[in-house]
């Protein structure tokens, strides 16, 4: 990923999107928030004022040129559904009704917006129908392959060839710091039964430990993607870039995750 500075806000940007989407992962630095949710917050229900989660909010999208009052946001479950995004949904009058942890749409200038802290984000362009995607996938939605079901979903709506897409695999807890114990690792081992040897792995404390990048990159390769950008970025090494949940032990924020395809 590339890494950019605006007026104090530090976001990556895939360099395998072209141009003509704009795609970026915020950190934590430049906002308003304070306390533990310090910074560029924007998770409504971590105890923040929701007057600096929109402060942040706008802060992000003028950094993007992106207009605020379209994006579409849901209410993130943990699952693997997704929702089509088309041009009469409003993030104003919709904001997170809707049950979902992927979103696609091919509308130009609508923003796909996420939010996380240590689940990882990913995206998904098709150069060859010109649509959008993005996922959720914490440990849950990477065993319940959200990230297939995503493309799944450009197949299904848009008629996409998986060969065709690019995917990025964002900022998230890494393999060396994301410990799990039982009931974890069974779904883990029963979900991804055949790789269990590239994902788990014990370390010299005898704990184990989960590589959610690995897995969500094989569940895309398995779907027939080719193209995948893997950030490598760990969210829990360094909480003063990033909102890590496992790492403050849950007293953090939200950082936001973006896509949209600009507009001719």
């Amino acid at each position: 990923m590339k890494k950019f500075e605006v007026d104090g806000l530090k976001y990556y940007s895939f360099e395998s999107f072209p141009e003509t989407v704009t795609n970026a992962v915020f950190t934590r630095l430049g906002g308003v928030s304070q306390g533990d949710t310090w910074g560029l917050n924007v998770g409504s229900n971590v105890g923040d004022m929701i007057e600096n989660v929109r402060e942040n909010k706008r802060k992000i999208f003028k950094t993007l040129g992106l207009n605020e009052d379209g994006y579409f946001d849901c209410w993130q479950v943990h699952g693997k559904d997704y929702v089509i995004v088309n041009a009469t949904h409003n993030a104003q009058g919709r904001v997170r009704e809707l049950k979902a942890d992927a979103m696609l749409t091919n509308v130009p200038g609508v923003p796909l917006f996420m939010r996380f802290a240590d689940c990882t984000p990913i995206l998904i362009y098709d150069p060859v129908k010109n649509a959008i995607g993005i996922a959720h996938a914490g440990w849950q939605g990477t065993i319940k392959r959200v990230a297939s079901e995503l493309v799944t979903g450009f197949q299904a709506v848009f008629g996409s060839n998986p060969k065709d897409l690019i995917a990025g695999i964002g900022p998230s807890i890494g393999p060396d710091h994301y410990e799990i114990g039982e009931p974890v690792l069974s779904h883990v081992k029963n979900a991804h039964s055949h790789n269990t040897i590239r994902l788990i792995k014990s370390n010299s404390s005898n704990k184990v430990t989960f590589d959610l990048w690995e897995a969500n990159k094989l569940d895309l390769e398995r779907s027939g993607v080719k193209k995948i950008e893997v950030s490598s970025i760990c969210t829990a090494c360094n909480t003063n870039e990033w909102f890590s949940h496992r790492a403050e032990k849950g007293r953090t924020g939200r950082f936001a995750a973006i896509v949209s395809i600009k507009k001719e």
